[in-house]
């Protein structure tokens, strides 16, 4: 049965299916490519893309790694990305991914069919009531009734995915409107009532952090997400530069601040490093750039930064402010605006002498590890990949040890390089959001990082991989064991391991083989370096096994419950 058929009414004026306006509609706000899985509700939907060979759709091989594909498109581009499932358990499916993009403020419009109208309540077969299971963790979503709605309803949720504090929009389509037909009228921007993008930013609350810049002798930036998504990082440099404040970044702003900078102390929190943590327990005001004060950067709250006279909050979010810590200067609007009008009038705190502190933090506890000749260290591999690629590639992790150790020794040079779920924590998340990165970044190199744990939730996209030649160079860190549960049941359950022992999972090289991809083991040094020069050599996809020791640790870490002072070194300071 074909949707593309068009007719004209009675006025003469052409009708289309819901199914074709939809994808005019998409690539009208220009959609490059729509990740997805197909199913019954959705079926007129892909058959109105048989007559559009020009629209772009990846089949991936499960409705998550579409969801994660999208997420990373948009993460690494900036774009909107675009997924698509049918109902019941194929939107369900989608959940997961939902909330991943919601905790971390990523721009998706997420399409999924549903049942008939005439069905819905009846419990039909694959009938899920989406548009509730969602609401939590969508910035808005839409349960279309009528076909003429789709021009309006499309433009709006890409409108609202797509500014303020951005995030997942829902368009829930049954399958009846998706056929039925209707007269295509491309819409304005009509906004949901109450739809506030972004306030305008407030240049007294500005002037009053500038006032306490000036004033400040140990100030520091804690530098998030938000100054990444904002496209604010010429902004932040050309602020630290004038008012010569030391920076850390959060996990999600890895790449906000360039790493190389002498102001830069690294990440904070759970696993920072023992210069920002310390910084940040010295410090006498604290200046929050869209960063939100989550748990595992403050940890214990009623003993962060305790030594600060004043905290600064500058974010797009009011909801945000207060909501955690403590705030005396609220700045709110988007985070390049706000930045914009304190550069023009930044004033240079009185910071010489706590730079020269700080700079002794880093030098006395800089990141180490215990290195060996006889096994392979993790950390060695992720200081080789950072040397091989410059810090100039695109890396993508799943959860766990292997994705603090990125954030630890791979040093990111531009914004939009680390794609990784943080508020979330999705395991299965990091390899199908390399997929996405590569079709929304062709030209550049993607690295996707994984252990032995999350790489098999969704290896199965290695199919897209190889179908389509994407060059992803796949890491997977074999340990053989859940290495971030074991960490904390080691540390905190007093070795007491239960259900951690990985041992068992496939063979990582022949799994890939069998997809077609390129696929290397390496257990020494000499191993490594040979097996990854030939991945990145390799014109295609490739894949490496790293094995690496069960029993090594991320370290510092800084114990739940505990303050940001209290952290556990461990390996990472022994000569």
């Amino acid at each position: 049965m074909k949707t593309m058929e068009k007719s004209l009414n009675r006025a003469g004026r052409e009708e289309l299916t819901g199914s074709d306006i939809l994808l005019r509609c998409l690539l009208a706000e220009g959609t490059e490519c729509v990740f997805g899985y197909p199913g019954g509700s959705v079926l007129p939907i892909y058959d109105a893309m048989v007559d559009r060979p020009g629209f772009k759709h990846v089949l991936t091989r499960h409705e998550q790694g579409a969801i994660h594909a999208a997420d990373g498109y948009a993460r690494s581009t900036g774009k909107i990305g675009v997924c698509m499932a049918t109902s019941g358990p194929g939107a369900t499916n989608l959940v997961t991914g939902i909330a991943t993009a919601y905790m971390d403020s990523v721009p998706l419009v997420v399409i999924t069919g549903n049942v008939p109208t005439a069905v819905m309540g009846t419990d039909a077969f694959q009938e899920a009531d989406i548009v509730s299971i969602t609401m939590p963790v969508t910035k808005h979503n839409y349960s279309v009734r009528h076909a003429s709605d789709l021009p309006r309803i499309v433009r709006e949720a890409f409108h609202i995915a797509g500014t303020g504090r951005k995030g997942p929009v829902l368009i829930d389509i049954p399958k009846d409107v998706s056929s039925q037909k209707a007269v295509y009228e491309p819409a304005d921007r009509i906004l949901p009532r109450g739809y506030e993008a972004a306030p305008s930013p407030d240049p007294n609350a500005i002037d009053r952090l500038l006032q306490a810049i000036g004033e400040s002798e140990r100030p520091i930036v804690i530098a998030g997400g938000g100054v990444v998504y904002s496209q604010a990082a010429d902004e932040l440099l050309a602020f630290i530069d004038r008012t010569r404040i030391p920076v850390t970044t959060t996990f999600l702003g890895l790449g906000g601040f360039p790493s190389a900078h002498e102001l830069w102390l690294g990440m904070p929190g759970h696993h920072g490093t023992y210069a920002a943590n310390t910084a940040l327990q010295n410090a006498d005001l604290v200046i929050s750039i869209g960063a939100r004060f989550d748990d595992r950067v403050t940890m214990k709250t009623d003993g962060f930064a305790p030594k600060a006279k004043r905290i600064a909050h500058l974010d797009i979010d009011p909801a945000e402010i207060g909501k955690n810590i403590r705030t005396d200067i609220a700045c709110i609007g988007d985070i390049k605006d706000v930045l914009a009008y304190a550069n023009a009038n930044a004033v240079r705190s009185r910071s010489e002498a706590w730079i020269r502190t700080v700079q002794e933090y880093k030098i006395k506890h800089p990141l180490r590890y215990r290195d060996s000749e006889t096994e392979l260290k993790p950390q060695f591999v992720l200081e080789m990949i950072h040397e091989t690629t410059g810090g100039d590639a695109i890396v993508t992790t799943d959860v766990g040890q292997h994705q603090m150790w990125v954030a630890q020794y791979y040093k990111f040079n531009r914004p939009r390089s680390l794609v990784s779920s943080g508020g979330f924590g999705t395991m299965g998340f990091g390899f199908p959001s390399a997929v996405g990165a590569q079709i929304g970044n062709p030209d550049r190199l993607v690295v996707s990082v994984n252990g032995d744990g999350g790489m098999q939730m969704c290896a199965q996209e290695m199919a897209i991989c190889a179908i389509h030649k994407l060059p992803v160079k796949i890491v997977v860190l074999n340990n053989e064991v859940l290495g971030m549960v074991k960490q904390q049941q080691e540390l905190m359950y007093e070795r007491r391991y239960s259900q951690i022992d990985l041992a068992g999972s496939p063979d990582f090289v022949k799994l890939a083989e069998a997809y077609g991809i390129r696929a290397r083991r390496a257990a020494t040094k000499e191993e490594a370096v040979l097996a990854w020069r030939e991945a990145l050599e390799t014109p295609g996809p490739a894949l490496v096994e790293f094995m690496v020791p069960k029993d090594e640790n991320v370290y510092p870490m800084v114990l739940s419950g505990t303050t940001l002072d209290q952290m556990i070194l461990g390996d990472a300071v022994i000569e």
